[in-house]
């Protein structure tokens, strides 16, 4: 694999070392007639070639007629502003067959464009525009094609139309919203509304240990987002899916490069990568057509950059001088390092050093520091004074420019606010000190909360400062729906086994058979008893005739079930009489309950219902009131959309229902729970739950007898029962998106 990218890359390296090389022949060619300074500030471009890919190759086209062989030449560049836009005019001597090839650059913020056969007839190759988001246009001629380099402010979308000898450049508004990239598959049918996948991502070494990271975009009109976050670089491809086969991370640490892994995850509607270098590093992106590029590199050691903080990159210098004059030795460095020094007249003073192997960036602010000199850096060039010099011109510079701020006119723009609160976005222009407020302190701002207009009069360069805060601020604010399910199951179990056992002897009782040969009388109680041996005219029942008396009881408002028997003598007057009853009751019950509710980022919500009820209560008078006790069903949530896409969400959820009836109201059976979770969008997560379980086995029996081995049974009572009661509070938060929005 690795031999097969740098196969690929020959060809392309070939062509920018060449292209390169053609260009630094033209720039020396020149050097005579052109300043230093305008070659330095050139010297980028050739990076540019290095750094891009070539383009895309022009095929063969039929032969042309002999006016068509004149190559083409550039003969005017000017930039004009149209609907927020701005658009570059490249004027030609001839039409062109085609609308050219190109490439952007995300960082730093650069478009180019490629036109093959086709000479430049400026006389500069820079033209400084300073409009809108462009900052100048460079025209380079190399070999057979001349390339366009437009430096721009901020990176930002782009497309080419053709009218006549004129090629026109319209660019994106840069402050747009990244969101309007879809407008272009809005325009398609139905189904290209949908999100579209990355077709592929491939790793590959480049030149001087370059990690390169490609990726296969859907179409041209992808977003890309790509900033550093902490150590790691994160890309953020807008309106994208992710195959399964491209969801991995990417272990390319043997490739020798400072990238050390490559992880692609899907994040809601976009597509995240995240590079992880080590060590230090620089990058650049870019894009051609479908594909994007990102580079990965060791940053580069410039002899003549001075290092930033406390690092420095410089060339080792060795210095060993005896009382030798500053401005001498600030001359040694000039020389060393390739660099344009201006010394103030009152630098002045020797100086006695040894160093051996220092950086000469250090070496240079160790001396400045040892004789209390500043030095102030613009581009190439450094001038070096005194400290309270230096510190005098910065005060002198700041005082002339807040001179200027001061005698700058002042005019009034109102912004029309579409979703963000007039007040609240003129309460924070006004906040803060003076100093570091986004307003002048000449400036105002008024809020109109009729119309949702914001007025404010501050200087023009204010007026466009605000314009951007406004452009980032009113922007709508993402909704999220929240649907909880709080899930109540009950499992019961209840069995009951019990017995009677009774018997009488009627044998005294008048009327019987064999009056007054029984000497004994049975009964179940003392009347009974008395009612069979006719001491009294009790008469004879279930109640005084049971010796055991332990029914079952009934489960779930039911009677138990019960069989009988009776035992007599054939002159029936002696009982015996048993009774078997059971009963077993198995129930299952759930309830769900279902609230949702949608609302903003960042913004409480509450869904309630519910019963209340009466009761009486004494006031301080003492005469009674009535007051109400509400049992209901709320869900209380705050969501916080995240920057991956996920969502947290304070949560209050209750579920109350009317309890038993006591003498002092209506009791309340309350569930609740409060709690701050992290759901992905799409979601579902258990918050909370609660599980009982009632289990009891009761056993009533006579002493004695009920403990005799089987015949026991008949003096027992056994009751067992089993309740299992669980709740379970379900959440799933949903990013409510436009299409969802349609339906």
């Amino acid at each position: 694999m690795t031999a097969c990218a740098f196969t690929g890359e020959l060809p392309a390296r070939a062509l920018a070392r060449q292209a390169e090389g053609q260009l630094l022949f033209r720039l020396r060619r020149a050097a005579a007639a052109v300043p230093a300074a305008w070659l330095l500030a050139w010297l980028p471009l050739t990076a540019a070639f290095a750094q891009a890919p070539a383009a895309a190759p022009v095929p063969a086209a039929a032969p042309a007629p002999a006016s068509a062989l004149t190559p083409a030449e550039v003969r005017a560049v000017s930039v004009l502003t149209q609907a927020g836009g701005e658009v570059v005019r490249i004027e030609l001597s001839q039409p062109l067959a085609a609308a050219p090839a190109g490439f952007s650059i995300q960082s730093p913020a650069r478009i180019a464009l490629d036109l093959p056969a086709v000479r430049s007839a400026l006389e500069q190759p820079t033209v400084e525009v300073n409009q809108g988001n462009v900052r100048s246009v460079a025209v380079v001629e190399a070999g057979d094609r001349t390339r366009l380099v437009l430096n721009l402010k901020q990176p930002t979308g782009y497309r080419t139309q053709l009218e006549g000898r004129f090629l026109l450049v319209l660019l994106e508004p840069a402050g747009a919203p990244r969101a309007a990239a879809p407008v272009a598959v809005a325009a398609s049918s139905g189904p290209a509304r949908d999100a579209q996948a990355l077709r592929d991502i491939d790793f590959r070494r480049g030149q001087g240990l370059t990690g390169r990271v490609v990726v296969e975009l859907p179409n041209s009109q992808t977003a890309v987002d790509i900033r550093s976050q902490g150590q790691n670089l994160v890309l953020e491809f807008l309106g994208t899916t992710l195959p399964e086969g491209l969801r991995r991370r990417l272990d390319v640490s043997d490739f020798g490069t400072p990238v050390k892994s490559v992880t692609t995850t899907a994040v809601g509607n976009r597509v995240r990568m995240v590079i992880e270098p080590r060590g230090a590093w620089e990058y650049s992106a870019y894009q051609s057509d479908n594909q994007f590029v990102v580079e990965v590199r060791p940053p580069r050691a410039e002899p003549g950059r001075l290092g930033q903080g406390t690092g420095y990159t410089g060339e080792k210098i060795t210095l060993d001088f005896q009382a030798v004059e500053v401005r001498n030795l600030l001359q040694v460095f000039s020389d060393y390092a390739n660099v344009n020094v201006v010394v103030a007249d009152s630098v002045n003073g020797t100086i006695t050093l040894r160093l051996k192997d220092v950086p000469w960036d250090q070496a240079l602010d160790i001396i400045l520091d040892a004789k209390n000199l500043k030095m102030r850096k613009s581009g190439n060039v450094l001038w070096i004074a005194p400290k309270e010099e230096v510190e005098a011109r910065d005060r002198r510079e700041r005082d002339e420019g807040n001179a200027r701020l001061n005698d700058e006119p002042v005019r009034t723009q109102a912004f029309q606010l579409n979703y963000a609160l007039a007040r609240t976005v003129s309460a924070q222009l006004l906040a803060g000190n003076p100093s570091s407020r986004v307003l002048s302190p000449r400036g105002s701002a008024i809020a109109e909360d009729r119309t949702n207009q914001l007025f404010v009069t501050d200087t023009p360069a204010r007026l466009e400062a605000v314009q951007n805060l406004i452009t980032r601020l009113d922007v709508p604010v993402r909704q999220v729906l929240i649907e909880a399910r709080i899930v109540e199951a009950a499992d019961t179990f209840g069995k009951s086994l019990g017995v009677r056992l009774g018997g009488s002897d009627q044998g005294t009782t008048p009327g019987a058979a064999g009056p007054g040969r029984n000497r004994v009388a049975i009964g179940g109680t003392y009347g009974g008893l008395a009612g069979a041996n006719g001491e009294l005219g009790t008469s004879l029942d279930a109640a005084n005739t049971n010796f055991v008396n332990l029914p079952a009881v009934g489960q779930a408002g039911f009677s138990a079930s019960s069989f009988a028997i009776s035992l007599f003598n054939a002159s029936a007057n002696r009982f015996l009489n048993l009774e078997l009853s059971a009963l077993e009751a198995d129930g299952k019950g759930k309830l769900v309950s279902s609230p949702r509710i949608v609302t903003a980022d960042k913004t409480k919500a509450l869904i309630e219902q519910g019963t209340e009820f009466p009761y009486q209560q004494a006031t301080a008078s003492g005469a009674t009131s009535v007051a109400f006790r509400r049992a209901t069903l709320k869900l209380e949530v705050t969501p916080n959309i995240t920057p991956e896409g996920n969502i947290i969400l304070d949560l209050d959820v209750s579920k109350d229902s009317r309890g038993e009836t006591t003498a002092s109201g209506i009791a309340i059976n309350t569930k609740h729970i409060r709690t701050q979770v992290l759901v992905e969008n799409g979601g579902t997560v258990v918050i909370g739950g609660i599980f009982e379980l009632t289990e009891t086995e009761n056993e009533a029996r006579v002493p004695v007898l009920g403990e005799l081995p089987g015949i026991g049974n008949l003096f027992r009572n056994r009751q067992r029962t089993s309740n299992k009661q669980e709740m379970l509070v379900f959440i799933t938060p949903k990013m409510i998106t436009d299409r969802m929005a349609d339906r």
